[in-house]
């Protein structure tokens, strides 16, 4: 007895797939927009900064 899977499950694991994705990509580029923001200061570029 082989049944095609009904469109509505088809669906529902799309959407869910669609989901869990966007979520997960979703915070990968936050992860790496605030790692961006945090870069270290390199010393002597802040030195010569103060200098001037």
């Amino acid at each position: 007895m082989n049944r095609k899977p009904d469109l509505f499950w088809v669906l529902v694991f799309v959407f869910g797939l669609g989901v869990v994705t966007t979520g997960y990509a979703q915070s990968f580029w936050e992860r790496k927009a605030d790692a961006a923001y945090q870069m270290p200061v390199v010393p002597a570029q802040a030195q010569a900064q103060v200098q001037r």
